[in-house]
């Protein structure tokens, strides 16, 4: 079928085949099917949707555009994770070292900030020296020798992922379940993985703003890695309000660091003992999750995890010492006051995250750069009450400006106060799995 067939046969709702499929993403990796024909494509599948054949069949081309690592010598499973982004979630830069130093190996791809939420990339970016860009045999080493990595995607990893994203970005057809699924899995199965732990976010400052839509997009994921041969385990997290305290680069590998540390935010701990517990047992470290979780708070307490994370840190040429004392940091902080009292009865953390890009924490286009320095820290959370004046945030900045007075004013009116407490609702909302 030429091109425009496909497209006209997936408008009317019709099912692409394999050799259909196939062919046309390597006519459009090879520059023979035009932008937009491809756009009209991923905008009847936003519509219409995939079948289970055509997902996988269209996840195993972009799989397949480009080279994966190559991970059969090095010993023990290969595990890795993937968050579908939230503001504050500096999860990965805690649970991959600490579940290396327990024994699994955790390839692990990143990448950079999209939209609102923060990206692994950026926050290590702002460890002096430290460099993401490995190529793929140096990630295969550092796996071997140190059990684990933080590796950008490369040119040659899912290519195709790389520009499809990047035609789906401009064109409203982000927000698709089987072309999200297929991006997140054509790259992270490129790592040569024998288990996958995905934290699905659900809430306001999440992309799936509820839990029926953040609950397809975890059966999806789980449902498609199993199907091509990876055991998954998808947990819906809650996403309504920063996790941890800290909002900004620097100042959430600083807060990561107090977590490996054996301090730091309690909810940060609990997501990243939940993830970490699953990933153990699909590395064949632990049988179930509760004996999971000693290993990993042990290995906490005994600070096996940061020691971990400083020598990988040092291997990607980046100055470990200036973990504890050395990452930037704006010179000048304003706060954000209440201004009655009251509880703060929800945050509308999406935006706050924009708000933090806005700052330069993030980037309004593909071509800016981060300040790794500003953010927010976090000083009252949903459920706080408050008395009028007293902080509810704290942002760090450098000199004052029309910037700066447009970040305050959506920061201030991010927080929504009432008289009445919410409704408690806990961290970690529902557990889904597949097995091949």
């Amino acid at each position: 079928m030429t091109p425009a067939e496909l497209i006209q046969a997936k408008r009317d709702g019709g099912v692409l085949s394999d050799v259909d499929i196939r062919s046309l993403l390597r006519d459009y990796a090879e520059g023979r099917v035009p932008d937009y024909q491809m756009a009209a494509l991923c905008m009847a599948i936003y519509f219409r949707g995939l079948s289970s054949a055509e997902l996988r069949a269209w996840t195993e081309a972009m799989l397949h555009s480009g080279a994966s690592l190559d991970l059969r010598r090095v010993p023990g499973k290969k595990v890795d994770k993937h968050s579908t982004g939230g503001v504050g979630d500096k999860v990965s830069l805690v649970l991959a070292p600490l579940v290396a130093s327990c024994g699994v190996r955790v390839p692990m791809v990143s990448g950079r900030g999209l939209g609102h939420t923060g990206g692994t990339l950026d926050k290590l970016a702002s460890i002096p020296g430290f460099c993401s860009a490995l190529p793929l045999r140096e990630a295969e080493a550092m796996v071997e020798d140190l059990g684990m990595c933080f590796a950008a995607q490369t040119e040659a990893l899912a290519p195709l992922d790389r520009r499809l994203y990047a035609l789906r970005d401009v064109t409203a057809t982000v927000a698709s379940v089987p072309l999200i699924a297929s991006s997140i899995l054509s790259k992270k199965l490129a790592e040569d993985l024998d288990g996958l732990v995905l934290d699905v976010k659900v809430g306001s400052g999440a992309f799936m703003k509820r839990p029926e839509d953040a609950r397809a997009l975890a059966r999806t994921l789980v449902d498609l890695a199993a199907a091509m041969g990876c055991p998954a385990v998808a947990w819906l997290t809650r996403m309504d309000r920063p996790l941890g305290q800290a909002v900004g680069n620097a100042l959430e590998v600083a807060e990561a660091v107090e977590v490996l540390s054996g301090r730091g935010p309690e909810d940060v701990r609990e997501v990243t003992l939940a993830l970490g517990a699953e990933m153990l047992c699909l590395g064949g470290v632990s049988p179930e999750p509760e004996q999971a979780r000693g290993l990993l708070a042990r290995a906490l307490s005994e600070g096996r995890g940061l020691d971990r994370l400083r020598a990988v840190v040092k291997r990607q040429g980046g100055d470990a010492q200036a973990l504890l004392a050395g990452l930037p940091r704006a010179p000048l902080h304003t706060d954000v006051r209440a201004t009655a009292d009251g509880v703060v009865a929800s945050i509308d953390t999406e935006a706050l995250g924009r708000a933090a890009v806005l700052l330069g924490a993030g980037r309004l286009r593909a071509e800016d750069s981060v300040d790794p320095a500003v953010g927010f820290t976090v000083l009252r959370t949903q459920g706080d009450r408050v008395r009028q004046g007293e902080a509810l945030l704290r942002v760090h900045h450098h000199a004052p400006g029309p910037v700066l007075s447009e970040v305050l004013a959506r920061a201030a009116g991010a927080y929504r106060l009432a008289d009445v407490a919410p409704p408690a609702v806990p961290l970690l909302l529902e557990r889904l799995e597949a097995h091949p």
